[in-house]
């Protein structure tokens, strides 16, 4: 399998986090998809992962200040390149999805895996993105089977009026037709 027993994703480098802790009860049944760019629209920075590991300079940038003692994580972040590093394992929760609810259940960071796409809400994601967001996702549904197509949500889903991410730019028709259409010759390597 793609992913191990651990939650560690064998096609992601792995990258220092530490906010993370353990699932309340192990469940993983829900696929929440984000966005993210430090500072807003600026990509390639050293920033994304200083923020997850705790050790960003809110000072290095003036949309940073927001920012000061925040504890955020995602699961992985897929950059423009298609590149996929994973900060936090599958099986332990990362903290992405703040006040939330999914079905009439809160607190999604319980059940879910968060995915943040390198961009904006209004930039598109790239090719190379929607390959690896593709491959990454079938690899969750063969890890945890209770991820269903109808339990693949953006982050707008969960937090409405609160989040707006993935955005508009998000074509939510092409990332399904990839994933689920098996016409991905890169797709066949998981």
């Amino acid at each position: 399998m793609a992913i191990n027993e651990q939650g560690v994703y064998a096609h992601a480098r792995q990258y220092s986090c530490s906010h993370f802790d353990a699932r309340p009860q192990g469940e993983v049944s829900l696929l929440v998809i984000h966005c993210i760019s430090l500072p807003e629209g600026q990509y390639g920075t050293p920033h994304i992962d200083a923020l997850f590991a705790g050790c960003l300079d809110c000072d290095a940038h003036p949309s940073f200040s927001s920012l000061q003692g925040v504890r955020v994580s995602a699961h992985c972040l897929i950059d423009r390149q298609g590149r996929v590093r994973q900060y936090v394992p599958f099986s332990e929760r990362a903290w992405h999805a703040g006040v939330s609810q999914f079905a009439g259940r809160e607190r999604c960071n319980d059940f879910s895996i968060g995915i943040e796409l390198e961009g904006t809400d209004h930039s598109d994601y790239t090719p190379a993105q929607y390959q690896s967001l593709a491959q990454l996702t079938l690899a969750i549904i063969q890890r945890y089977p209770q991820i269903t197509r109808e339990r693949i949500v953006g982050h707008s889903d969960i937090a409405p009026g609160r989040k707006t991410d993935p955005g508009e730019a998000f074509d939510w028709t092409y990332f399904f037709d990839l994933t689920f259409s098996g016409n991905c010759d890169r797709l066949k390597e998981i």
